[in-house]
Order: C-alpha cells, then sequence, then structure tokens
C-alpha cells in the first residue's frame, strides 16, 4: 500500500430517505466527498443479507448482498417501481438510526412489487437469466434457501421439515417446482444488488477511491453455506454443530464472547484445495479493491467451545489451516490487497504467520494508552507496512474513548500525543494515526464529525440495543469539514 487513508463508514449508515443507507445518491455523494478531502479508500462492513440481530458479521449468505442495499430511486428510474407510493411509505421516524424492523415488514413487498413489473419487461428477465447462469455456484442454492425460510415462516433450517433439512435430493427438486417464483425473486434481487454496487464501486475507482470490504472469518449456521454445504463444518451425523467459535475473555468481555458459529473442517478443506474458502476469496476480489479478514488469527488457531456452553470461558485453542491456506490465498491472489485483522490475544505462532503471509497488521490507537504497561498500538512502535485505525465498528467513538477511558490513561494519552485544547483532544488523536509511519490511516466518520457515544456502531458480545443502527444525517458532512480533513491528510503526506 503506498502511504493514504481512509474513512470507515458501513452503506447502512449513509443518508437516504429510505430508512437505511443504500447505493443511491448519497453514496455518490460521499465518493466525491471522499476524493475532495484527499483519501483513497473508502471502508465498508461485510454487505451480506443480515439475520436475527442484525449483524453484517452474521449474514444468510457468504456470497449474497444486503436486499436493504439495493436504491429503491434507482429502480423507479428504470420504471421498475412508483416513485410517489415508495415515498409515500412511513420508513422510519429518526433519520439517525436504522429501524430494521420497518426494514424487514416494508422493504420486501417493495422489492417485489419491482419483480412483478420486472417479469414484464424481456430485457429485464434476458439479465437476469444471464446473471443467474453466471452466479449458479452460490446463488441457486442461496435462493432456494431463503424461499424454504418464507415458507418455514422464517425459523432457521435446523427446524425445517427432516427432507429439506436434510437435502433429500426428491424434495429438494419438489420444493424448486413448488417454489419457483419466490426463488426467481431471490434471484432478481440479487441482480440487483451486484449491478448497483457495480455501478458505484466503478464510480468511487474512477475517482480515485478504492473499497475496503470485510470478510468475517466465520458464517452462521442458519446460513445457506452451511445447509448446502454441511461437510465443510463440524456438524453431528444430525447436521448439529459439535463445537461453535468465539474469544476468550479479554478487553471487551469478562466471559469472552460466545459467537455460536459453527467451525469449519479445516481438514476436509484441505482435501478440498479449501475450495469453498478460494470461491469466497473470488468472489470479494469481484466486489473490493481490497480486503480485511476479521479474526484472522483463527486461520493459526481458534477458539473452539462445546456447543453446549452458555459462555466462552471454557473453551480451548486449536490449531487452524496455519500457512497452508494463507500460501494458496497468495498464490492464487497475488495483486489483492488483504489486511489481517491481528488484534486480540496473539501467541508467536500468530505472529510467525502474520510475517509468512506479508499482509499488514492492525493498530488501533484507543488500545494503545495503557499507563499500566508498555504497548504496541504506540505509533512510535510501528513500521510502515500495517494499517492504523483511531477505533474500528467495535469501538466506541474517540470523543466517547476520552470520557470513559480510566483517567491514568488519557493522562498519558494527553502527554504522548501534546494534546490541547485549541485542537481539541479528538483531533489531537486523529492527528496520532495520520502523523504515524502506517501506511493506511483509517478513521470512522464519527470520529471526524467529533460525535459521541451515542455514535458508537457495536458493542461486541451484546445483541440489539443501537448496535449497527447509526446513521449520518442528510448534509452533516459540509464544506468546511471537507477541507480540515484535506489539509491534514495533506500536511501528513497521505492525499
Amino acid at each position: 500500500m503506498k502511504r493514504s487513508s481512509g474513512i470507515l463508514l458501513h452503506i447502512s449508515s449513509l443518508p437516504s430517505p429510505y430508512g437505511i443507507g443504500t447505493f443511491g445518491q448519497a453514496a455518490y455523494d460521499f465518493v466525491d466527498q471522499l476524493a475532495r478531502a484527499g483519501q483513497r479508500y473508502w471502508q465498508v462492513l461485510p454487505l451480506g443479507p443480515t439475520s436475527y440481530g442484525d449483524s453484517p458479521y452474521q449474514s444468510f449468505s457468504a456470497f449474497a448482498g444486503n436486499p436493504y442495499f439495493v436504491d429503491l430511486d434507482r429502480l423507479a428510474d428504470e420504471g421498475l417501481l412508483d416513485r410517489d407510493w415508495i415515498r409515500s411509505i412511513q420508513w422510519s421516524d429518526d433519520a439517525r438510526q436504522v429501524d430494521y424492523g420497518t426494514m424487514f415488514v416494508q422493504r420486501f413487498p417493495v422489492l417485489r412489487a419491482a419483480f412483478s413489473r420486472a417479469t414484464q419487461n424481456a430485457a429485464c428477465m434476458q439479465t437476469l437469466a444471464d446473471f443467474s447462469e453466471e452466479n449458479a455456484d452460490w446463488l441457486n442454492d442461496y435462493a432456494l434457501f431463503m424461499a424454504l425460510k418464507d415458507e418455514n415462516g422464517g425459523v432457521a433450517w435446523e427446524k425445517w421439515p427432516y427432507a429439506v433439512r436434510m437435502r433429500e435430493e426428491d424434495a429438494l427438486q419438489t420444493a424448486r417446482e413448488r417454489l419457483g417464483d419466490s426463488i426467481r425473486f431471490y434471484q432478481f434481487v440479487q441482480c440487483l444488488f451486484y449491478r448497483q454496487w457495480a455501478a458505484l464501486r466503478g464510480y468511487a475507482n474512477a475517482r480515485g477511491i478504492q473499497i475496503v470490504g470485510d470478510l468475517p472469518i466465520y458464517v452462521p449456521l442458519d446460513s445457506a453455506d452451511v445447509w448446502s454445504a454441511p461437510e465443510e463444518f463440524q456438524l453431528d451425523e444430525f447436521r448439529r454443530p459439535r463445537c461453535v467459535a468465539g474469544v476468550p475473555p479479554d478487553y471487551f468481555s469478562a466471559d469472552g464472547q460466545l459467537w455460536g458459529n459453527p467451525i469449519y473442517d479445516w481438514d476436509y478443506m484441505k482435501q478440498t484445495g479449501y475450495a469453498w474458502w478460494m470461491r469466497r476469496i473470488r468472489s470479494a476480489c469481484t466486489l473490493f479493491d481490497s480486503l480485511r479478514i476479521d479474526h484472522f488469527r483463527g486461520l493459526s488457531s481458534y477458539w473452539s467451545v462445546d456447543a453446549s456452553a452458555e459462555t466462552a470461558r471454557d473453551g480451548s485453542w486449536v490449531k487452524g489451516p496455519g500457512a497452508d491456506i494463507v500460501h494458496l490465498l497468495k498464490a492464487e491472489f497475488p495483486a489483492f490487497e488483504i489486511i489481517a485483522e491481528d488484534l486480540g490475544f496473539l501467541t508467536d505462532e500468530v505472529r510467525q504467520l502474520l510475517d509468512e503471509s506479508g499482509f499488514p497488521g492492525m493498530k488501533v490507537l484507543q488500545f494503545a494508552f495503557d499507563a499500566r504497561e508498555p504497548s504496541n498500538y504506540l505509533p512510535h512502535t510501528y513500521d510502515h507496512h500495517c494499517v492504523c485505525y483511531a477505533g474500528t465498528h467495535d469501538n466506541t467513538t474517540v470523543a466517547a474513548w476520552f470520557s470513559e477511558a480510566n483517567p491514568e490513561d488519557t493522562a498519558f494519552s494527553e502527554r504522548y500525543l501534546g494534546l490541547n485544547d485549541q485542537e481539541g483532544y479528538v483531533w489531537g488523536m486523529l492527528r496520532g494515526g495520520m502523523s504515524s509511519v502506517a501506511s493506511l490511516f483509517v478513521a470512522q466518520m464519527q470520529d471526524y464529525l467529533g460525535l459521541g457515544g451515542e455514535a458508537r456502531m457495536n458493542i461486541p458480545g451484546t445483541l440489539g440495543g443501537n448496535n449497527w443502527k447509526w446513521r449520518l444525517l442528510p448534509g452533516e458532512i459540509s464544506d468546511a469539514l471537507i477541507e480540515k480533513i484535506s489539509a491534514m491528510t495533506k500536511m501528513y503526506g497521505r492525499a
């Protein structure tokens, strides 16, 4: 990576008249703002369809896109929706937060209306047929999975009738015939998603902006991935997880984090040349210019917890695929930029794997200022081959950190960064990252806006609340703010 900087802002956080951010005009405006601010990267969270809890890290598919991100105005421009009708729907009472309940109830009838019109248009149907053929390796199973989920009242696939749960071929073929229209609808939505995202990404690239995607290391049990390929996971004969993923007690949680995701059967995957993973990364290459692999240390060793456990405390470390899969990734995708999320408890083996990969690791400034012990997150310890974050989606905002952290830690940050009231403590921390030798510096949009804890994107280990809901307000990014970001970016040679 060249010396550069970027901003982290998820698609859902963009303004729009439809209750959640989309691939609409606000996304294009944000690209223009990034370019004017001298940024080179736009980092987003995973783009998959969200399931229970609304987390983008828990998706119904590792390959599909979130239907909520399809822009309705663009469908109206194409004659697939009536603009007055979609504007008349009550999408949200609060422009600052996503109402996922309303999204779930309102969005799909609107998309089905667009599908109904599209079926009367030969060109639309030909585009859908071409897309479906090109993406058949994942799309057919995903669309059938979603159609069956609808038919079964939205319950997890483990509770479906035995024959379709166990993927008996006669039952699947009958379902394909019975649910043909619903299957084509879900294929249609994915066609819209991929087409609109490709247009937005192309616009960004033309203006010098690269898109950084985010790849959750695991997929949830209730996903098309586990249902369609159970052999890839550590499941019992009834296709129930034998063990689940998480992390041990850490900075975020005294009980650790019990994610509950099924764990890969790495021995089986090795026999296939990690074919499922290669398909997944290849898919990411079609969506993004760079990719952050979440929980990279899980490739070295992973925290395995008995599926019956109530917390992650009593898990154990188990050896992962390590260098086998890393070397394969490098061989298959030599030009693709990958960032390794190497936060948390690191062993010598994890550090060695990171060195072998050649991928840049992460440094988080909010973790740097522990007055009790030395930290390798302090900027003077960096080499250039890393990505520095002021904070990630799992951190509170910088402004909230200064009000919530131990006084000894904030005092240390004041001394280290030379903070002062004239500059402002938030901008002082941003300066600390921007001026570091890290190749790439990334800050959340919330931090450039100086917002408090109410703008936090996620509290790890928790469900509900305000997680994943925060949104920009229309016009909130002012010309003065863009100029201020640009000036600091130029000052430290990242423009």
